[in-house]
């Protein structure tokens, strides 16, 4: 488990390395477009449920920090999927990922 920072606030969320690693590629790709992107999380019961939503731009401070030492494959469709969700109304948001596997090396 690796974690996403947001902000200077030390806000931050655990995520799964591989589900981190498709975020990362993602979050990255639409910033260095100059696009701004609305990111969701639901926290876990022992945090006092609901979920968050945070403006992620280019002038945002982020930290991807992953426990592990190898870059997990990647599975195109999931990219696709969270890219989907990303321009979307729904905003980017960590899903399960896709029984099709389409992986590259990452």
């Amino acid at each position: 488990m690796g974690y996403l920072h947001i902000g200077t606030s030390g806000w931050s969320i655990q995520v799964d390395d591989r589900a981190l690693a498709h975020l990362k590629i993602v979050i990255l790709t639409e910033l260095r477009k100059g696009h701004g992107i609305a990111f969701s999380c639901k926290h876990p019961a022992d945090q006092g449920s609901g979920r968050e939503t945070f403006w992620i731009n280019p002038n945002t401070d982020l930290r991807f920090q992953f426990f592990g030492g190898r870059a997990p494959s990647i599975n195109r469709c999931w990219l696709q999927q969270m890219h989907e969700s990303c321009v979307a109304g729904t905003g980017l948001y960590i899903m399960e990922e896709p029984l099709q596997l389409q992986r590259v090396s990452a």
